[in-house]
């Protein structure tokens, strides 16, 4: 059999060894054994036994990967003694042991980039620190683009990474020569450049964090199974172990592979989310004009490869279109091996090599490597406290980047531990946005099966998964769905994104992928204008919603104590405010509705589920006269918005819904229809006319066929959320998760009126607002209407853009949509004074704005909140509302 590299037909080179551990990789890894050797006793005959575990310690660490060592370095370095690590095989002999030993900052999103780009630094710098030789080279990474929609999306990553201050440059095909040599660059249209990309040995790196911890008096017992958790009134209790039981305040699941089975390992199961899948890559022998070790790692995503020098020759790796999912039950492998070879699999990617680098046909294989890797439901990592137990923490689903991920991962999660926060907004990667409904093994199984090819799919805005879909939905998701609604999923539950006219091309509008203006585009424009011309009816079945009630005045005092805004009005008075941390930042935003003298009823957004449920049980008190409950499920909301909505409610309800007898921020309960005990409240989510109706479930077919009936006279017609952001976002609507998070405080996103300074009362975060107002925000909260920007040509601002000031760089967007009032797109973010001043109104107003998109910036007007001339000056209205125009649509 010829062992050359072939570009088609099944492979199967019968010279080759079977284990990668026969050759380099695992040869760097014996090689460090000497340096590394764990507790050990020696009996009367000289035979060495593993050291015994101690019965205590502070945390226990499950998993001696890089992920564990970094978890240990790191709590070390905060000064953490009695941490204990275990590892049920040897160190570094799971998933780390076949890793490619690629560190890159190319990832999607902020906080992604920023773990990557401190893992490259403290690698950089282990050698020097522990004595152990990491095998860091500073090769620098090459993303090919072979078409235009690739190499937009290169620039707008570029332009993500410079607010990082990480240092890329965007190139022509020509200058891809230039860095390596074997690159085809015929059919490239450009390329990202990533001078600081390196490479590493990850076993080296692997120990060196292991003997770096040790040093530090971490005691690391290798050989050591965990078998279960203790818990103690949602405590963490203690760890048992197959050599016995250590009690521990904090246990941590690093356990990479094996991590879904071990949160089930305990008496209340804990949810990690992730699947395993296999993972190919191909190693030569040295080629006969050896590539220098510094040749830079070449990322083509759009022939789903990566390539880098290894031992003289090259190890190419890719995701492919059609993965194979494994099964991992039982954790009876304690060392993941090299599994079976499957060339016929692995051939499009191999052809994909050889179109890039043409030269490597002669190329003699060395192997062909198939190892396990863990992928989440949405491409991205899990950290953080677990919602359901008290002390339990979770490193674990890398999506094949723990190599890049490991150090900046492990750094946040011992700041979690530490001070009970990482010091960067992590909510992106955080456990608590998933619950126990994504943890079903069969929907785990079908997703992998989609996100893994997706780590090098091109990602345009709105991106939808296409597996796991319907798991949560409506009653009224039927009805919607014959009536043209085009779907989009949160957290589980389904959501209309818009609702195509009759004789629209279904199909393309479904399978629409641009920068540019989306085909959507004209269909949401209509249904915004029915929105503030006539009515609307939105299904937000989807919020999260919670009733808090108690026997005497605790449910108040606890929301009082939790919430910024003063939760101590009268009964059917609707309060917006934020659930605060002691830093001040927005740990939820919701509206809470008092329902009674000692009932509450809290909306949030649909995300915020399983964090807002953990957040105010974290800090209720074991009373059995105060009570929590999920009641969700129980009520189908529906947003009647325009202005028009008054009039369909009056109808139904035979009240009168005007101003004058429904204030707005009011609930009453009432009959609409023939359905009673309807919650009626006179809000909206986007600052237009309207009311939300909470609609028991069984009552939710009649109650919106009758609004849709009645409301045929005022010109009613559906509306999805696509409308419904674009309208909160021209009325400078922040949003949870997207423009607000743990670090932003009230008084920077101009909220200071929802704050209850002039109460005497004790609120989370009330001192840090205190001491803010005295001193000044670092920060505001502005939008941005972008100027000389061409909605048909020009490519459409999403989020992450820079924003710049008199030509300094100084924040980003947090959100954009068209405003189809304005005409005009507009952006939300945050601008900080680059000297780190205090940033006043003067300092925003006095300033020439510019949004970066692609590295092309755009002049944009800068408004705060709150405004009140924008609209009047811009906003286009018919005296006269012809009411015709609308019926039938």
């Amino acid at each position: 059999m010829c062992s050359c590299i072939r570009s088609s037909g099944a492979l199967s080179p019968t010279h080759l060894p079977r284990l990668l551990s026969e050759a380099g990789c695992w040869g760097a890894w014996q090689g460090c054994r000497s340096l590394w050797s764990a507790p050990q006793h020696f009996t009367s005959r000289g035979e060495a036994v593993p050291a015994p575990l101690p019965s205590q310690a502070r945390v226990v660490i499950c998993g001696g990967g890089i992920v564990g060592t970094s978890v240990a370095y790191h709590l070390a370095k905060l000064g953490w003694t009695e941490v204990v690590l275990l590892e049920q095989g040897r160190l570094g002999a799971g998933t780390t042991r076949m890793c490619a030993g690629i560190v890159s900052v190319a990832k999607p999103i902020f906080i992604e980039s920023k773990m990557a780009d401190y893992s490259n630094s403290l690698y950089e710098r282990l050698e020097e620190e522990t004595g152990v030789k990491t095998g860091y080279v500073r090769t620098g990474s090459l993303c090919l683009a072979q078409n235009q929609d690739r190499f937009l999306s290169l620039k707008r990553l570029a332009s993500r990474l410079m607010v990082l201050g990480i240092n890329c440059n965007v190139m022509k095909p020509k200058d891809v020569a230039k860095l390596h040599p074997m690159v085809n660059i015929h059919d490239l249209v450009g390329a990202l450049y990533l001078p600081q990309d390196a490479v590493v040995s990850p076993p080296d790196v692997n120990h060196a964090l292991a003997m770096a911890s040790s040093v530090q008096g971490v005691r690391i017992h290798e050989r050591t199974t965990v078998n279960h958790i203790i818990l103690e009134k949602g405590h963490v209790r203690g760890v048992e172990t197959d050599r016995g039981t250590i009690e521990c305040e904090f246990f941590v699941n690093c356990a990479g592979q094996w991590a879904y089975e071990l949160g089930q390992a305990s008496e209340t199961k804990v949810s990690v989310p992730l699947h395993g899948c296999e993972h190919f890559y191909l190693l030569t022998k040295p080629l006969q004009q050896p590539l220098q070790p510094d040749v830079p790692v070449v990322m083509d995503m759009d022939g789903r490869i990566y390539v880098r020098t290894w031992q003289g020759g090259i190890l190419s790796g890719g995701f492919e279109k059609n993965p194979k999912p494994i099964f991992t039950e039982g954790r009876n492998q304690l060392e993941i091996q090299n599994m079976q070879e499957d060339w016929d699999h692995f051939e499009p990617m191999l052809s994909a090599l050889l179109r890039r680098m043409p030269s490597l046909e002669s190329s003699e294989i060395h192997q062909l490597v198939n190892c396990p890797e863990s992928f989440t439901p949405d491409m991205r990592c899990l950290m953080g406290e677990t919602p359901g137990v008290h002390g339990y923490y979770v490193l674990a689903g890398m999506n094949s980047s723990g190599l890049s991920f490991a150090g900046g991962a492990g750094k946040y999660l011992a700041e979690w531990m530490t001070y009970g926060y990482p010091t960067a907004n992590v909510w992106p990667l955080d456990i608590k946005r998933f619950g126990n409904l994504q943890s079903s093994r069969t929907f785990l199984r079908h997703r992998v099966m989609e996100v893994m090819p997706l780590l090098y799919e091109l990602k345009v805005p709105r991106w939808d998964y296409q597996t796991g879909r319907q798991l949560r939905t409506s009653p009224l998701y039927d009805r919607l769905d014959t009536q043209g609604a085009r779907w989009m999923e949160k957290h589980g539950f389904e959501r209309a994104k818009y609702f195509i006219p009759a004789g629209k091309d279904l199909l393309s509008l479904d399978q629409s992928k641009t920068f540019y203006k989306p085909d959507w585009f004209d269909i949401v424009g209509a249904e915004v204008k029915c929105c503030k011309e006539a009515v609307c009816v939105i299904d937000m079945s989807s919020f999260t919603k919670f009733e808090l009630t108690s026997a005497g005045g605790q449910s108040l005092e606890l929301l009082q104590h939790l919430c910024a805004n003063d939760l101590d009005v009268p009964v059917g008075h609707i309060v917006h405010t934020g659930m605060l941390n002691q830093r001040g930042g927005y740990e939820n935003d919701c509206s809470v509705v008092r329902l009674s003298k000692n009932s509450f009823f809290i909306i949030s957004p649909t995300d915020q589920q399983v964090h807002c449920w953990a957040w105010i049980k974290k800090h209720m008190p074991n009373d059995p006269q105060l009570h929590l409950e999920d009641v969700s499920w129980k009520y189908t909301a529906l947003n009647l918005i325009g202005p028009r909505a008054m009039d369909v409610l009056s109808e139904l309800s035979y009240v009168s819904m005007t101003p004058d007898h429904f204030p707005s921020l009011f609930c009453k309960e009432m009959s609409v229809g023939y359905a009673n005990g309807i919650r009626v409240m006179s809000m909206t989510h986007t600052g237009e006319p309207g009311f939300m109706l909470y609609i028991p479930i069984e009552y939710a077919l009649h109650v919106y066929n009758e609004v849709m009936s009645v409301g045929q006279k005022y010109g009613i017609r559906n509306a999805g959320y696509y409308a419904l952001r674009s309208l909160r976002i021209e009325k400078f609507f922040a949003f949870w998760g997207q423009d607000l998070d743990s670090f932003t405080t009230p008084l920077e996103c101009g909220r200071e009126f929802r704050v209850k300074f002039d109460k005497d009362t004790d609120f989370l975060g009330c001192d840090a607002l205190v001491q803010q107002r005295q001193v000044g925000v670092s920060r505001r909260f502005i939008m941005l209407v972008l100027e000389d920007h061409d909605t048909e040509l020009d490519l459409w601002p999403w989020w992450g853009e820079p924003i710049y000031r008199n030509g300094q760089l100084v924040g980003v967007t947090t959100s954009s949509a068209y405003s189809y009032t304005l005409e005009r797109h507009v952006c939300l973010g945050f601008v900080s004074a680059p000297s780190g001043e205090v940033v006043t109104p003067d300092f925003v107003n006095r300033g020439d704005y510019e949004v970066d998109i692609a590295g092309q910036r755009y002049p944009a007007k800068a408004k705060l909140y709150p405004f009140s001339s924008l609209f009047a000056q811009q906003r286009r209205r018919k005296d006269d509302m012809e009411l015709s125009n609308f019926q039938g649509k």
